[in-house]
């Protein structure tokens, strides 16, 4: 069972603060904390350990930690799951998740915690099931106060910030809206020349639902969308069309009516209210990545205990489209002691860099990364040892982070989106 449940702000503040058990010391959100920021050796901390026979498990969304503490012998993916369904939770009703939207509506949070666990053992998590206990009105925080910090707020695949108490509204101010994106993580290894070797993408298509009575829907893909296991039993490996979108696996919400899946690519559904994901997909075959980078790492002629390293990034989205957000991190050895970058002045305004030299990360940021452009940059380390060979197999594995709206590298698309409700004065917003 679960002893304690605590939210933290990025100081360490205790913002929410459960304890059901009693058997966890009053003061572990103190000895959670001084450990996450000061794990061994300056790695990151892990999303559970024990300590002194109490096993913390975390996650961070929105800026804000979500820990629960324990001394049972609870599953730690059941316990991690179960802290992202409350940060999914929090969302739904308050609209967004960060320190700000926590404080002005801890009231609301505290009334949810007693809904979700009893006594220390997880309850219901649906959102849908929870709105009829849930009494008092969310404060829902505007997009002009976030400004600011905008890009350390989780705002969710759908990037909304609206409760999903606003379908009660019987004041005339209600809007009837639904929200469908399609999200995609994106896994690649190239190799010395600075093309892939092996791809492949973890997809999802979140849906998030301010329909009032929640209406059918009905919502079809690509015509040229094949399933491995739905459409080839014995796998796909010899399909080589290239105008096909082919998923090598998927799973679907359980509330996804597949009748007519197999026939027209359409699927039927009766949206529940808050987000979640109608399909859950992983594809390797027929994409092209949007990025293609090149690491090269050479030694400095006049000096043992220097080294250069040179980052070519092509974008290879097409030239309409923009990357936002885009974050290249590239991890260095231990005994990488400093590192300066030279970038040309022409593209300093939206490019950065910095280097942590508590992790050992290197860190080029862009604001924007139009499509068909090409970048490089150019660093020069300072080594604790004199230069050697192997410095070159011993930097990375690099990993990007970035947003390309109205985009998708598998090329699964939503055709339509249709409400199956037959009311003359029911009118959906249309954006």
């Amino acid at each position: 069972m679960i002893s304690q449940f605590y939210m933290l702000s990025p100081r360490g503040d205790v913002v929410i603060r459960k304890d059901y058990l009693g058997d966890v010391p009053k003061n572990s959100s103190e000895t959670f904390f001084r450990n996450y920021k000061f794990w061994k050796e300056g790695d990151e901390a892990p999303p559970v350990f024990n300590l002194d026979g109490v096993t913390y498990l975390h996650i961070k969304e929105g800026g804000v930690q979500l820990v629960a503490t324990t001394r049972s012998n609870m599953s730690p993916s059941f316990v991690l799951e179960f802290l992202k369904r409350i940060s999914v939770l929090i969302k739904d009703y308050c609209g967004i998740l960060s320190e700000e939207a926590v404080r002005k509506n801890f009231v609301l949070i505290y009334e949810l915690l007693d809904e979700v666990i009893d006594y220390g053992m997880p309850q219901s998590t649906s959102t849908e099931s929870l709105k009829s206990f849930v009494l008092n009105e969310p404060i829902v925080l505007s997009p002009q106060i976030l400004n600011k910090s905008l890009f350390s707020i989780s705002k969710g695949p759908t990037g909304v910030f609206k409760s999903i108490l606003e379908t009660n509204r019987v004041d005339g101010k209600r809007r009837d809206e639904i929200y469908v994106d399609v999200v995609e993580r994106l896994t690649c290894t190239f190799n010395a020349s600075g093309y892939v070797s092996t791809s492949q993408i973890d997809g999802s298509v979140q849906i998030k639902s301010y329909l009032a009575g929640n209406p059918p829907l009905k919502i079809k893909f690509n015509d040229n969308l094949i399933v491995g296991k739905r459409d080839m039993p014995y796998g796909v490996g010899d399909i080589h069309d290239t105008h096909s979108v082919i998923l090598d696996d998927c799973n679907f919400h359980e509330v996804a009516n597949l009748e007519s899946f197999d026939l027209d690519r359409t699927i039927s559904l009766v949206p529940p209210d808050g987000e979640f994901a109608l399909i859950n997909y992983r594809t390797s075959r027929g994409f092209k990545p949007p990025f293609r980078l090149y690491v090269g790492v050479e030694s400095d002629g006049e000096f043992e205990f220097k080294a250069g390293l040179s980052i070519r990034l092509w974008c290879e989205i097409p030239i309409d489209k923009a990357a936002s957000g885009l974050e290249v991190e590239i991890p260095l050895p231990r005994y990488v002691q400093r590192v300066s970058c030279d970038i040309d002045a022409k593209q300093s305004p939206i490019q950065s860099y910095e280097f942590s030299e508590k992790t050992h990360v290197l860190k080029w940021k862009f604001k924007k990364c139009q499509g068909g452009s090409e970048f490089v940059l150019r660093a020069r380390l300072t080594l604790e040892k004199p230069f050697v060979a192997s410095l070159r197999s011993e930097v990375g594995p690099v990993n990007l982070k970035f947003t390309i709206p109205m985009y998708s590298a598998s090329r699964i698309a939503l055709k339509y989106l249709q409400i199956l409700r037959r009311d003359a004065k029911y009118n959906p917003y249309r954006w």
